[in-house]
């Protein structure tokens, strides 16, 4: 990981495409972090019912806390958690 901030524009309108798009973006960056039980978390994700995609995000910043060297993956989940209610 680089030594500088990465900054998310925090837009609150991403529909399905988009919060799959960003939870695909998580499970790559898990895996180059070799943090591989975090990526299995959202493995097959795309086309999950909202309720479930909820409780694995939730689950995945649990997951995390602690863990400020992945603070790029807690910001990603933090952008799909608060585009959740976007989900149809």
């Amino acid at each position: 990981m680089s030594n500088h901030e990465e900054t998310l524009k925090m837009v609150n309108n991403l529909d399905r495409a988009g919060v799959e798009a960003r939870l695909a973006q998580v499970r790559a960056g898990a895996q180059s972090a070799g943090l591989g039980e975090l990526a299995q978390m959202f493995a097959g994700i795309e086309g999950a019912p909202r309720a479930q995609i909820e409780e694995k995000v939730k689950r995945a910043l649990k997951w995390l806390a602690g863990k400020p060297e992945q603070r790029s993956l807690v910001a990603l989940l933090e952008l799909v958690e608060i585009n959740l209610p976007n989900l149809k």
